[in-house]
């Protein structure tokens, strides 16, 4: 028993390494090296409706606000969605209206969570793409010129429901703030860029993504009793056999937490709704026409059960050392060679980032730091939301999953 404990918790990190750093490598060859132009006139472009959903933003809205009335696209509107909040939000959002003609605001009184108000956007929309960014981040000026011929190429676009951009982080000044810098370029880039190739995604990226209006109401929008909207749409559309995409070249900045509390309960929101969305859609083995999510569901089922087995493993060793006074697993060689897969990660994403940002390549560094803290951190955050995540089987769908405003960092 402890030698499969053993065996597992060494070969499944390494085996997913290798699988992220070669997939990652054929999406960067064969997709994403080439600078192919982009060849649609701006003034063909389709009308596109920006949605930022905001509750208790009055420290960013005015920013990301700003940013998204000057982006590098013709034909486009900005819908805020103010759920609710208890703060000045509201009150800076009609300010904003005077300045910002592409601006349109929709006041919900309650807070009834972030897919609630994209719900009230997309039905206040008029464009039949559907952009949403998060109520901290501000858009590269070319982001929608980038992703918008997704889904307008001729024999290629038709079937796309959704396309993410890329997500990069805007606060660097504390070590936190470096290693997820590291992270988001490295573990979710590379992941990201290895499930196109082999054609589906686990999930877009809530701070940045755009969809087509027609998929969003054919797959039923948003779950609003989900903790995680961008996690559960993105099943619901790929399972309506909707193409979900990723465009590596539409950055958007955005905050991130700087403190172990904030990163703590963002990660657990995450993790919570990474299992919820597990045991919503584990009827998919019940359809032969679902087939190419089951990689994606499995591996996101090993990933809990790893945490799990670590978990236990580590009982297992403190009883061994308190009542024994030995160790019964060898977690130094394991950490080892662990650790250089997940540097050899670090490099290879780092490198393939290096075209949107010169010189990301020097926080290769703070990327030695995540080994020892994430992996952890990770394994001990789904053991506390196993318990959450399982409320999922008798929860009522037309409940409302509320949100608060996350911590934002904000040292720029």
């Amino acid at each position: 028993m402890i030698n499969f404990l053993v065996l597992f918790l060494f070969y499944y990190p390494l085996v997913m390494g290798i699988v992220w750093v070669t997939g990652s490598l054929i999406y960067y060859v064969k997709k994403e090296k080439q600078d192919i132009p982009i060849q649609h006139k701006m003034e063909d472009l389709p009308f596109v409706s920006l949605l930022i959903p905001a509750f208790n933003e009055e420290q960013t809205i005015e920013e990301t606000v700003k940013f998204a009335s000057e982006l590098n696209y013709p034909n486009y509107e900005v819908i805020v969605i103010n759920d609710g909040s208890k703060d000045r939000t509201m009150d800076i959002l009609k300010s904003l209206l005077v300045l910002y003609p592409k601006l349109r605001v929709v006041n919900v009184v309650n807070n009834k969570g972030k897919a609630n108000a994209l719900k009230q956007g997309v039905l206040a929309s008029r464009g039949e793409l559907i952009a949403t960014i998060d109520s901290d981040a501000i858009l590269d000026k070319d982001a929608l010129t980038y992703i918008i011929p997704h889904f307008i190429t001729p024999n290629n676009g038709e079937r796309v429901g959704a396309v993410t951009g890329n997500p990069r982080i805007r606060n660097r000044t504390s070590l936190l703030a470096k290693i997820q810098l590291v992270e988001y370029a490295s573990i979710i880039g590379l992941i990201k860029r290895t499930q196109r190739v082999l054609g589906k995604v686990m999930t877009v990226s809530g701070v940045f993504v755009v969809f087509r209006k027609k998929a969003l109401l054919d797959a039923g929008m948003w779950d609003t009793d989900l903790i995680t909207d961008d996690i559960g749409i993105t099943w619901k559309l790929q399972r309506r056999f909707w193409d979900v995409r990723y465009e590596p070249k539409a950055l958007c900045w955005m905050l991130v937490p700087e403190t172990l509390r904030g990163i703590w309960k963002q990660r657990l929101r995450w993790t919570q709704g990474g299992i919820e969305v597990i045991l919503r859609h584990m009827d998919i083995f019940l359809d032969w026409r679902q087939r190419r999510l089951y990689p994606v569901y499995i591996e996101q089922v090993l990933s809990v059960v790893w945490s799990i087995t670590w978990f236990i493993s580590l009982l297992i060793m403190l009883y061994n050392y308190i009542f024994h006074q030995e160790f019964i697993l060898p977690t130094l060689w394991i950490g080892n060679y662990l650790s250089i897969i997940c540097l050899l990660q670090f490099l290879v994403a780092l490198y393939i980032e290096r075209r949107y940002e010169k010189g990301i390549l020097k926080y290769m560094l703070w990327g030695i730091w995540y080994p020892i803290l994430y992996w952890h951190i990770n394994a001990l955050l789904v053991i506390r939301a196993l318990p959450k995540g399982l409320k999922i089987l008798r929860k009522n769908k037309n409940q409302f999953a509320t949100w608060e405003s996350p911590d934002r960092g904000l040292h720029l």
